[in-house]
């Protein structure tokens, strides 16, 4: 798996110096480079890389105003390049795949290019099911019913019982059934159980598919909850409502999301 990469930023020698840390990634392939913005989101739509590292200041076009310039395509995995720590919110806001300083530590490098090739990996390995079931649907569709994708059995030993955070310098062996909520920020998450709040490195999306469907479920973009933990709804204004949890805390559930209080409510 080759990843297709573009480099931007306004500093010449930030681009050395990043294009020869990249060189022992043998399977990171450079297919352009860009010194500002717009320069940045010409590239991106002509040659649709996988990856696109990104300066966050530059003059003009900054790196948030080119994530913006790709809404009308399917955009690429961003990491962020910066001097500047401040930052950092705002970036996994922009649902970076993670966030660098300059100078780039190898080691940091190499972790976030991890994360870059377990992200495509889980997108193409999406693409070919779906390219698969096209294929069934148009040349066996009597076969569709006994074609069953992994996601889609139940199977409900392949989810996480225990979840290993690494925070604060040390790990934690999490039982799942004790979180009570988890909240996103970014490729971030804040797991809170009754005693403890805990940072996962890791995105949503990649959560949701360790974690029961059954006991856990997404009540607002960024908030999960543990079905379990519920101890009462309390309805709110334009169709909202919150979750009242065993500690006492309180969850807003989004009109997108009411599909899951009609659980509680039969």
């Amino acid at each position: 798996m080759t990843i297709r990469t573009i480099l931007v930023d306004d500093e010449s020698l930030a681009i050395q110096g990043l294009k020869l840390r990249l060189e022992p990634h043998e399977d990171v392939e450079i297919v352009e480079t860009c010194s500002n913005g717009r320069e940045a989101i010409r590239a991106i739509k002509t040659h649709k890389p996988d990856l696109v590292f990104l300066d966050i200041q530059m003059p003009g076009f900054d790196g948030f105003s080119v994530v913006q310039g790709m809404m009308e395509i399917e955009p690429p995995l961003f990491i962020f390049v910066t001097a500047y720590s401040d930052h950092a919110i705002r970036a996994f806001e922009a649902q970076a795949v993670d966030y660098l300083m300059k100078p780039v530590e190898e080691d940091r490098l190499a972790d976030a290019l991890d994360r870059v090739r377990l992200r495509l990996s889980e997108k193409r390995q999406v693409q070919e099911a779906e390219r698969l079931r096209e294929v069934l649907a148009e040349v066996a569709p009597q076969a569709m019913s006994d074609f069953v994708s992994e996601d889609d059995a139940p199977a409900s030993n392949r989810f996480e019982k225990l979840i290993n955070i690494k925070d604060r310098g040390q790990i934690f062996r999490v039982d799942v059934d004790s979180i009570e909520r988890i909240d996103a920020a970014g490729d971030y998450m804040c797991i809170y159980t009754a005693d403890n709040s805990l940072i996962l490195r890791e995105t949503m999306k990649d959560l949701e598919k360790r974690l029961d469907p059954r006991n856990f479920q997404r009540v607002h973009r960024s908030t999960i909850v543990n079905l379990s933990q519920v101890r009462q709804v309390k309805p709110h204004t334009n169709g909202e409502c919150f979750l009242v949890l065993e500690s006492g805390a309180q969850v807003k559930v989004s009109r997108s999301y009411r599909d899951v209080v009609a659980r509680f409510v039969h």
